[in-house]
């Protein structure tokens, strides 16, 4: 069944949101890196790279269907970030952000009757989830740690674990 109409338009603004998000947690490692934290700064690179793989699901769904991806514009980050609770909090935000636009996009498919996109959708919703309850833990963590330095460093070296195994 070929992707076409209000559908293939809102696959391709999340595919544009995906990349944005990549983006943005690019943004939130470099600030991690100035804070002298390379584990922390790993582990929103690695989250980095699973935002593109995100939206290359998307758009492999849309070429599959013969719909034809667009990227649209991305905004450049605009992040306040002062230590790493900003950071967390920021990534949870923005997290919850692309969840709701998933949820819009199953909505959608429902209404257009499109089941062959249920599948991806369900996959996606699932994803979310995860990734919302493992930002939310660690911003938990974070929020737990205060201004321990020590106890920075351990979750430093716990997170930076993440991007050699990604």
């Amino acid at each position: 069944m070929e992707l076409t109409g209000k559908l293939a338009e809102a696959f391709s603004t999340q595919i544009t949101l995906e990349l944005t998000a990549a983006t943005v947690y690019r943004q939130l490692a470099v600030e991690m890196e100035v804070l002298s934290l390379p584990g922390i700064a790993g582990w929103f690179r690695a989250q980095a790279g699973e935002e593109i793989v995100h939206a290359e699901k998307f758009m492999t769904h849309m070429t599959d269907r013969s719909a034809h991806p667009r990227i649209g514009e991305q905004p450049a980050p605009t992040l306040n970030v002062k230590s790493v609770a900003d950071a967390f909090a920021a990534s949870l935000a923005h997290e919850q952000k692309v969840s709701e636009a998933i949820r819009e996009l199953y909505r959608l498919a429902q209404t257009e009757g499109d089941i062959d996109s249920i599948p991806l959708l369900h996959w996606f919703i699932d994803e979310q989830v995860e990734e919302e309850a493992t930002v939310g833990e660690i911003l938990d963590r974070v929020k737990m740690i205060g201004n321990d330095g020590s106890g920075l460093l351990r979750l430093d070296a716990e997170l930076g674990s993440r991007s050699s195994a990604s």
